[in-house]
This record gives C-alpha cells, sequence and structure tokens, in this order.
C-alpha cells in the first residue's frame, strides 16, 4: 500500500490524526522536499523533528528522486506500506497525480489522506474562497528568461472580478544552467521568491504590456507562513507592500478584485496603518 499523506502547513504537530496512525505502521516513510516545504526544511533539526514524532527514518525525496527514480518506492509499496509526505494537500496547490497513476499501473493500491492547503487557508485573510479565479504561479525572473503567461490569467481573473491567488516560486535543489552545460550537476543554493519581488516583476509586465490589468495602487495581500505561530498577513497597495518587510518564507500574494462588504471590513484588519497600530501596541 502507498500512503499519500498531507503534512498541513505549519510544522510537524499539523499532521491528522489518521495520517499519523498509517505512518506509524509504515516500513518506509518519504517526505516531498522540492514543492514546498515546512519547518524541517527551513531549519537544521527540522527532518530530526519528524523522525521524533513518527518513531523512524524519514528519506527525502527530491525532485529527481519523485519524477525519475520513484519506481524503486513504488516496488516497496507493491509488497509492504510506505508512506509518501507531502506539504500541504496531495491534491492542493501541487498535485501528485503522475505518482498515483504510476502507482496504480504497478497495481500498487492508493490511500490519501488529506489535510489543509494554501489553497484554502488563503481564507484567513478574508477573501471569500469561491470569489477567486484560476490560481497562477510566479517564477522568478532571470536575464534570458521572463515569461508572463500569468499575465492574461491575472487579467481574465479581474474582468470577471475575481480575486487572484500568486503561488510565489521555491527552487531547492535547482542545477545551475552552467553545471548542466558541463554535463555535471551543481545545485544551487535554495531561493524562496517574496512577496516584494513579485510584486516588482508583476509591474514589470504590466509595464511592458500596457493592458491595465493592475497597477501600484491595485489592492493586494501578502500573506507569509500561512498556517504558522508567526504567519503575518498585510493588505494595502502594490506600492505599499514593496516596502512591507515579510520575513521568512513560504510567501504568497492575492490580488483582489471585487469585494463584498464583509470581505472589505476583513481586509480592514490587516491593513498596512492597522498592522503598523498593532506592533506599537
Amino acid at each position: 500500500m502507498l500512503y499519500v499523506i498531507g503534512l498541513g502547513l505549519g510544522d510537524e504537530k499539523d499532521i491528522t490524526l489518521r495520517g499519523l496512525e498509517a505512518i506509524k505502521k509504515c516500513t518506509k516513510v518519504y517526505i516531498e522536499a522540492y514543492t514546498s516545504l515546512l519547518s524541517f526544511g527551513l531549519v537544521p533539526d527540522g527532518l530530526s523533528t519528524l523522525e521524533k514524532l513518527y518513531g523512524k527514518p524519514v528519506i527525502v525525496a527530491d525532485r529527481e528522486f519523485v519524477e525519475e527514480k520513484s519506481d524503486v518506492m513504488l516496488l516497496e509499496a507493491q509488497s509492504s506500506d510506505v508512506a509518501f509526505l507531502v506539504v500541504g494537500d496531495p491534491f492542493g496547490a501541487t498535485t501528485h497525480s503522475d505518482l498515483v497513476v504510476r502507482a496504480k499501473k504497478l497495481g500498487v493500491n492508493v490511500k490519501v489522506v488529506h489535510n489543509a492547503s494554501v489553497m484554502n487557508a488563503i481564507g484567513v485573510c478574508g477573501l471569500q474562497l469561491y470569489r477567486y479565479g484560476e490560481t497562477v504561479s510566479i517564477p522568478f525572473f532571470t536575464e534570458s528568461w521572463r515569461p508572463y503567461s500569468f499575465y492574461e490569467k491575472i487579467q481574465w481573473n479581474r474582468t470577471q472580478g475575481l480575486h487572484t491567488l500568486c503561488l510565489l516560486d521555491i527552487r531547492v535543489k535547482e542545477p545551475s544552467l552552467e553545471s548542466l552545460c558541463r554535463g555535471k550537476k551543481v545545485y544551487e543554493p535554495p531561493r524562496f521568491m517574496t512577496i516584494n519581488t513579485a510584486i516588482e516583476q508583476l509591474l514589470e509586465v504590466e509595464q511592458n504590456n500596457q493592458k491595465s490589468v493592475y497597477d501600484e495602487d491595485t489592492i493586494c495581500v501578502g500573506l507569509a507562513r500561512i498556517g504558522s505561530e508567526d504567519q503575518m498577513i498585510v493588505s494595502g497597495t502594490m506600492k505599499e507592500l514593496l516596502e512591507v518587510d515579510f520575513g521568512s518564507p513560504l510567501h504568497c500574494l492575492v490580488i483582489v478584485g471585487e469585494t463584498h462588504p464583509l470581505e472589505e471590513e476583513m481586509l480592514e484588519f490587516y491593513a498596512l496603518q492597522k498592522c503598523k497600530e498593532n506592533e506599537g501596541k
């Protein structure tokens, strides 16, 4: 049996009882570590904290393992119980449908244990979930690669009056272009896009396209470390949020569409000025 288990968003305590029970009866436990991160990926003793809770070793599955070598794990799951842990929900922002399909083709039984994901936890900012349009991803720009396919999706959402959740780039164990050209992988240091960088790139794309989809006065909500004890939520214009220090990862951004009065009331709680007043208390 292959158990695909969501871990939630904060720390090791966010796992469900059902998920923990499944892990404890598995002979091997893998944790996916490239599409998102829990505290284990950001602090030195994070992985050992998980192992202490589970009472067994946890094998880190990077992008290369999941995409190219996961058959090893699936073959193990043919004859024993194996857990594959995913930050958030297994079918949340990043789905693991491909892994499930490969497992089923090998005759492996699959059981999914769900948990909280950014896709529903984003509701904490007060914007109603059914008022969101298509979610977009904002990748890091490079000198030679500045994609903006997200721009048209944001445009469509805004013409419908819908909010847009922007998931920001995470670069973990990514080989450098130079090393790939040389045929020997050398990995770049981990990088996590900040809300500030995302807004800078969004404004650059608007400047280049000139379709008035949004501008520096567009209201947005910046969210950092959703689900953690120190989560941070600030609403304001793009220009205002550019000046906010949101602290450590992970960050995401919501571009606000048309709002209901109740949504506006909630956003007021997170307005930049209100946050500054609270800090002063």
